[in-house]
């Protein structure tokens, strides 16, 4: 490691007795105007430190200086546990967090990109004969200036139709043939009502008048009739004639009705994916999906209208504007010399667009175009967008606070990230970066390495200072991984059983692609960020391989908030020509949340709390009272807490300030009412037991084989420190994913499975991502094959076969331009992938060395 120049810094922030989380009521001193790298492994405590107190602090107060009223429309963290913090410059967090949930936030809005385009077709822009100049707004699919009458602004238009909603019309209104109807009980209510109404139920849908089936999907109306539930239509007809009294009232809603205000209201993700489903969506015929009006559409510039301008990738738009930015030495053409002012208004949005794209470069997105919607894109391609707007920005005095901005990132692009944050850090400011990437911790000015380990074993403060005293640290685990000087001997890999041959792939900048996976080894895709290396294996490999077994391939992306705002991007073309006999399973475990509300949790997902209960029920006192395993479970109403229905929290609203969510006072957090508190389990309730992290679990399970082999796996791929009851929503997707790898790794495995997982590396301490490949070994040494899309080298380099993709990103990518062992990949021409593979393998950038199998 080279050793930097005596820094000197101006300042530094002391905080004294921090205790969020599991921080230890440490005191620290940390320095301004510098990189300040937060390291330690996963779970240690270095968000809690960074994030949870320095950003949490700097944030409230702020918020102290902005009226109460005006408070509460800001997301605001809680309050930190620390006694005091001096020092304190005010912060930005720039964290790791999914896109905006609307499509109408776009990279083009992120970066305000958008803004100068839609300036410069305003004011510069080649009109139509006799029209006249219309102003910036008219420009935005997001105004009603701007946005096409016929489907306001998204491009898109939508229909309910009478076969979308009744998929099958042989079937009867009793046997569900209103498929877009609810499965549960209010499916049951609207069925109900018809028979009331004098509709016939019982006889197949195509069978009924078409006057009928027309009232009962599309009808407006709404009527209130008397509902009599469990009875036969012979009975409702006698109840109605006796003027019986009913069950009770019932409300009938149309079909389409039902399915639209679903849609546009449930804030239920489900809902919302179901009821989409009945819903059929094309492109706009009036805009052709353009978004804009037809004045807004005339206008061009470059020969371009807006709309195709923004769906150029930027490096093209980089190329487009370069020629504007000089002053013009040609002749000029009649229009420059009857609307000179034009000429100059080029020029200069033309320098800002041109400043502002190459900073985004630089940090290696030049493949991304100003349409593409912020949901779909990674926590991490969000999160350097907006740094690059913070570079443009200028600050001056700022803290910003990054959430391991390396994280998706190929080492060529952690390059261009690092240039960008000294650019931030010339310019005045401190940046406090959470970080695993060793590149970025070994370009620190000062390091802060929290541990040794997580959760409870963590939280002490083991080094702060610069970089080279953290050598002398001892129980640091983060010090290995930076001065190892060990030479990297390549070790043996496996030989492939037999081949996946895919052939004519062609998808987003893949083209006619044809590649080969190896079956039986562990391979390593590899590439630059916007290469293809996701579009390849993640999508298209998991669709062709999902077709052939007969199964359904969700390719989804995490927010489904708007399910049909934007066309699906297809595969338009690729087939499987040689290996499906070698594959019969396909298991895709990737970062999506394991559960959307706070019930659900790491002990529900992998299922070992279905033991716990039922060790609970078999206790002599549970048996004496004739409680079962249902009644230690917070989502069952016997068991649960009445005040708060098993959430352990309650929301107290605030006149003026936003609501805040306070513990149960009734049951303290704890879920559950005190009678089921009351039963014990080797002196622990069932709460206390959801209270434990996976390690403590271990030990006190340790005699029941079922929930110790969950638990150990659990805590073999890295994720000790989570607390059986961690709700799903607290967990990164990285966590989620490593739930999922653990829940399938309980499964009795008879091989042949195919196993895709893309950057399972991400938000992992070199030593947990150790503990992740010998599982991962584990899997192809019981006769799976395991396909990863990957940046780190460590896992690279240990890896039986590598695919690299690319050369670049987007339109320079697509290609595969490297194959085979890791030793002939790294001496591959053309290969960005292959210098930083060879660098790996060189004995003087060998800190990884311990990271033997």
């Amino acid at each position: 490691m080279t050793n930097k120049k005596e820094q000197t810094f101006t300042g530094f922030v002391k905080v004294s007795g921090a205790r969020e989380h599991n921080l230890k009521n440490i005191d620290l001193e940390i320095p301004r105007d510098a990189l300040v790298v937060f390291t330690g492994v996963s779970g240690s405590g270095k968000s809690s430190l960074a994030f949870g107190t320095l950003y949490a602090e700097a944030q409230r107060r702020y918020l102290e200086s902005v009226s109460p009223y005006a408070r509460r429309l800001f997301n605001q963290m809680a309050i930190p546990e620390v006694d005091e913090i001096e020092g304190l410059p005010p912060a930005i967090a720039l964290q790791q967090q999914r896109g905006s949930g609307t499509t109408r936030s776009s990279v083009g809005s992120v970066t305000t990109l958008s803004n100068l385009l839609r300036m410069l077709y305003s004011r510069a822009g080649d009109y139509p004969a006799g029209q006249s100049i219309i102003y910036a707004e008219a420009f935005s699919s997001n105004t009603p200036e701007g946005a096409c009458p016929e489907c306001h602004g998204l491009g898109r238009v939508y229909e309910v139709t009478e076969k979308s909603m009744v998929p099958d019309d042989s079937l009867t209104i009793r046997e569900r043939a209103i498929a877009a109807w609810p499965t549960a009980w209010l499916g049951q209510n609207f069925r109900d009502i018809l028979t009331t109404l004098g509709y016939d139920v019982d006889v197949p849908w195509r069978d009924l008048p078409q006057k009928e089936r027309d009232w009962i999907l599309f009808t407006e109306e709404k009527p209130v009739v008397p509902v009599y539930a469990g009875f036969s239509p012979v009975q409702v007809k006698e109840a109605l004639k006796n003027k019986s009294e009913p069950s009770y009232m019932g409300t009938f809603t149309g079909a389409k009705k039902y399915v639209l205000h679903t849609f546009a209201n449930t804030q239920s993700q489900l809902m919302k994916k179901r009821v989409s489903k009945y819903m059929l969506n094309g492109e706009c015929p009036l805009c052709h999906g353009k978004r804009l009006r037809k004045e807004s559409l005339s206008v061009k510039f470059a020969g371009l209208d807006i709309a195709d301008m923004s769906r150029l990738t930027l490096s093209r738009l980089n190329d487009i504007f370069s020629t504007y930015t000089e002053e013009k030495t040609t002749k000029l053409t009649k229009s420059e010399k009857e609307h000179p002012q034009k000429a100059m208004v080029t020029q200069r949005i033309a320098q800002d667009l041109i400043a502002r794209i190459q900073v985004i470069l630089d940090l290696g997105l030049g493949y991304l175009n100003l349409e593409r919607s912020t949901p779909t894109l990674s926590p991490g391609e969000l999160q350097r967008l907006r740094l690059a707007t913070q570079v443009r920005s200028n600050l001056f005095g700022v803290v910003y606070v990054l959430d391991e901005p390396s994280a998706g990132l190929h080492p060529a692009d952690t390059e261009a990230l690092l240039r960008a944050m000294d650019r931030l850090k010339a310019s005045g400011n401190s940046l406090f970066v959470v970080e695993h990437e060793v590149d970025v911790i070994r370009h620190a000015d000062w390091i802060v390495d929290v541990g040794p380990f997580a959760g409870e074993k963590g939280g002490h403060i083991l080094y702060s200072g610069p970089p080279a005293g953290l050598s002398q640290i001892v129980n640091s685990q983060t010090r290995n991984y930076i001065f190892g000087d060990q030479k990297i001997t390549p070790e043996k890999t496996r030989t492939p059983q037999s081949w996946l041959r895919l052939e004519n792939v062609t998808r987003n900048n893949l083209d006619n692609l044809a590649v080969s996976f190896p079956i039986g080894v562990f391979t390593s895709v590899t590439g630059i960020s916007g290469s293809g290396k996701s579009s390849l294996v993640s999508q298209v490999l998991v669709e062709l391989v999902a077709a052939q077994l007969g199964q359904q391939a969700d390719l989804n992306s995490e927010d489904e908030t708007e399910t049909l705002a934007t066309a699906k991007v297809m595969t338009r073309a690729g087939k499987i020509t040689e290996g499906m006999e070698s594959i019969k399973r396909l298991v895709r475990v990737d970062q999506k949340p394991i559960g959307r509300t706070p019930r659900s949790n790491l002990a529900t997902y992998t299922g070992l709390f279905d033991h716990v209960r039922k060790l609970f029920a078999a206790t002599e006192m549970a048996k004496t009272r004739r409680y079962d395993a249902g009644r230690f479970s917070f989502n069952v109403v016997k068991g649960r807490c009445p005040h708060c229905e098993g959430e352990g929290f309650v929301m107290v609203e605030l006149l003026f300030l936003p609501s805040v969510y306070t513990p149960c006072p009734t049951c303290h957090g704890t879920r559950y009412n005190n009678k089921t508190l009351e039963i014990k389990y080797k002196d622990k309730n069932i709460a206390e037991v959801l209270g434990m992290t996976v390690d403590a679990a271990c030990n006190f399970f340790s005699a029941e084989p079922q929930v110790f082999r969950a638990l150990d796996i659990v805590r073999q791929v890295g994720l000790g420190y989570l607390r059986l009851g961690q709700p799903a929503t607290e967990l990164s997707g990285g966590e989620a994913q490593r739930i999922k790898l653990a829940t399938e790794l309980q499964r009795l495995q008879h091989g042949n499975t195919l196993y895709i997982l893309d950057e399972p590396t991400t938000g992992l301490h070199p030593s947990d991502v150790e503990k992740l490949m010998a599982q991962l070994d584990k899997l192809v040494e019981q006769g799976n094959t395991v396909i990863v899309v990957e940046h780190d080298m460590h896992v690279i380099a240990k890896s039986d076969w590598i695919i690299d993709i690319g050369p670049g990103a987007g339109e320079e990518g697509g290609t595969v331009v490297a194959f085979g062992p890791p030793t002939t990949v790294a001496n591959a021409n053309n290969s960005r992938t292959a210098p930083y593979l060879n660098k790996f393998f060189n004995p003087e950038n060998t800190w990884k060395h311990q990271m033997q199998r």
